[in-house]
């Protein structure tokens, strides 16, 4: 299968590796939006910028240079961008007719005041509802998929022939890879872990103790739950990958750059000098904002997340957030 990788950040070099490892020989090409980073790449054999120290598989191709031209003749296109440049990924793939699948995370900023920030799908019918789309997601970091440990992740799409040609791509010993049709509960859970994980971060930065810890990831796992049903999606895909396995990953790895946000906060730094110091996106950061957004225009009680954007926002210090969530009226636990 030819296949097509657009974006060179971590996580699209790691999944451009694992496809060109596979026993199927896939011909795998990465794209970068930069010709020098490109250049760089296919010089060292390495993604010294956003994977140091993994190398490039021989058989995998580094290319920059216009994205009609790179996808062409292509029998699956994964796009490895943030969030925020998949609208206008997606609107330069028009016409392609392989199957696309983004890796991204998050609810895209609203465009509009008043305007409900959208998860990937809904970017997706928006700007190009022609594309047989959809999402790969779950648990993972970047550098243990490159480095082949052992990972299983979820293709969600509302076409079979998607799910069944990411599965093709990537599944393999190191890489489970298990289909789901439910594309709006693998978005949510996608998206609003990497808020509370910011949340859990700040509590064990606090050295609040291991039950907030379970605390948080629990009643984390509701308000996800919560927003997703909101959103038509089925709730047991929140007990799957990428609800409950992709929260406490991002929640409790020390490679999560969501998590690293919240411990730099409960260490008094500001939130410009956290995200400086992180040298990739957190997407956490970016849709905290949106995800409360979405949720209040829905009806939905999410008070973690409220106290993440307030804690961002600095409207509350670390210790005031943890404060706020205590100070609640009890209730029942399935409220």
């Amino acid at each position: 299968m030819k296949i097509i990788v657009l974006g060179a950040g971590a996580w699209g070099t790691a999944m451009a590796i694992s496809a060109a490892r596979h026993s199927d020989s896939h011909a795998v090409t990465l794209w970068a939006r930069s010709a020098e980073h490109a250049v760089q790449m296919q010089a060292a054999r390495s993604n010294a910028r956003y994977l140091p120290g993994v190398g490039l598989p021989q058989g995998l191709e580094v290319r920059s240079g216009t994205v009609p031209d790179a996808v062409a003749g292509a029998g699956l296109v994964v796009v490895a961008t943030p969030m925020a440049a998949l609208r206008g990924m997606l609107g330069a793939l028009h016409g392609c007719t392989a199957p696309v699948a983004w890796l991204c995370k998050g609810f895209e900023a609203a465009l509009a005041e008043g305007a409900p920030g959208l998860l990937a799908h809904e970017v997706h019918a928006q700007v190009a509802p022609g594309l047989r789309a959809g999402v790969l997601s779950g648990p993972s970091f970047a550098q243990e998929v490159a480095l082949a440990q052992p990972t299983a992740l979820v293709a969600a799409s509302e076409h079979a022939d998607v799910r069944d040609t990411l599965v093709r791509a990537f599944h393999s010993p190191s890489l489970r890879v298990y289909a789901n049709d439910d594309i709006v509960g693998v978005e949510v859970g996608g998206a609003v872990k990497n808020v509370l994980a910011i949340a859990t971060g700040l509590c064990d930065g606090l050295q609040l103790g291991l039950n907030a810890r379970a605390a948080l990831i629990t009643r984390g796992l509701a308000e996800i739950t919560r927003l997703g049903l909101a959103l038509g999606a089925r709730a047991e895909t929140f007990m799957g990958l990428s609800g409950l396995g992709d929260l406490v990953l991002t929640a409790t790895g020390d490679l999560s750059r969501n998590r690293r946000v919240g411990l730099l906060l409960a260490q008094g730094q500001t939130l410009a000098q956290a995200v400086d110091s992180l040298g990739h996106v957190a997407e956490g950061v970016y849709c905290a904002r949106t995800v409360v957004q979405r949720a209040r225009q829905l009806g939905v009680e999410m008070p973690i997340s409220e106290a993440v954007v307030a804690l961002l926002d600095g409207r509350l210090r670390p210790a005031e957030a943890v404060a706020a969530l205590m100070e609640r009226e009890p209730k029942g636990e399935g409220a």
